[in-house]
């Protein structure tokens, strides 16, 4: 490279996979290494080299030191290759595995393949996606999360961490009105992507009669609603459903629900960030299951 020169992406390369950060959404996780493999998952399996599509099939850049570093801890994750920067190198020595190839870059090459304003710490790692939950191979126990149309990748990835920190088993989304596995959710979720299941849903309502089948009792969260979340049945198989911020839970949502709940707040502002009524509302579920009989 020649002085004046652009830093080299290594995604660019003539040898490269021909992917770009700003578009390499990331894989969807299976419940356990027991899932069936789905029909999805046959057709698109992301270790027959393909390049990334709008489902985020095939590779995923992942960059951030806790998501990268859950990544490489995941004995599911197939790593392909590990850039980093010369400080992350002793930095995060002890806890970077010898059989992942790596490769020390400047840190402008990393900014580059993490893209604009992102906070890759120096890590970034490349590796194959994860084949997709499939809503029919999730036990009937534990806790499951449900977003109605939440949009904003850095909030999903937000109630993403809180579901892994919570022991939730599943995160489901809507397949339209919600953010891909973008990097920059994954980087949000902190590693949550490695130990929750994420499953998009073309239809939210019909996911919710879903769960339902397995026995699980469905709680919808809405600042209007009658009774308050301490007051529901919170014992497993649980499912709380949270909705978008300003318009929550829509009318069939709702309906699906076994029912509504509040969280109870004194003082004047009753609507919250989804990521922030997930974190109460988990709460009060731990809080609740703990003291039950």
């Amino acid at each position: 490279m020649g002085t004046g020169s652009s830093p080299v992406n290594p995604l660019d390369s003539d040898d490269s996979l021909r992917i770009k950060m700003l578009v390499v959404p990331l894989a969807r996780l299976p419940y356990s290494q027991h899932m069936k493999q789905t029909r999805y998952s046959r057709q698109r399996h992301p270790h027959r080299g393909q390049e990334l599509d709008s489902h985020g099939t095939g590779r995923d850049i992942i960059y951030g030191s806790h998501a990268v570093l859950a990544a490489l801890r995941n004995p599911r994750r197939h790593h392909i290759k590990l850039w980093l920067s010369e400080n992350a190198s002793h930095r995060f020595a002890t806890e970077l595995p010898a059989s992942v190839p790596r490769e020390i870059t400047a840190p402008k090459v990393l900014d580059q393949m993490a893209g604009p304003d992102a906070v890759h710490q120096g890590l970034v790692l490349e590796a194959h996606s994860l084949e997709p939950v499939d809503l029919e191979d999730v036990p009937g126990q534990g806790l499951i999360l449900l977003l109605d149309q939440v949009t904003d990748p850095h909030n999903v990835g937000a109630v993403l961490r809180l579901a892994a920190a919570f022991g939730a088993h599943a995160l489901v989304t809507t397949e339209r009105h919600s953010p891909g596995l973008t990097a920059a959710l994954a980087k949000a979720a902190s590693g949550g992507l490695e130990h929750v299941a994420f499953a998009r849903e073309t239809n939210l309502a019909q996911a919710i009669q879903t769960i339902k089948n397995k026995g699980f009792t469905v709680i919808g969260l809405d600042s209007e609603a009658e009774i308050e979340l301490s007051e529901a049945p919170l014992q497993p198989p649980l499912a709380l459903v949270f909705g978008a911020e300003g318009k929550g839970l829509r009318r069939l949502t709702k309906d699906r629900c076994d029912m509504v709940a509040r969280i109870s707040l004194p003082g004047p502002i009753a609507s919250l960030n989804v990521s922030t009524a997930a974190a109460i509302a988990l709460y009060i579920v731990t809080r609740e299951a703990s003291i039950a009989p």
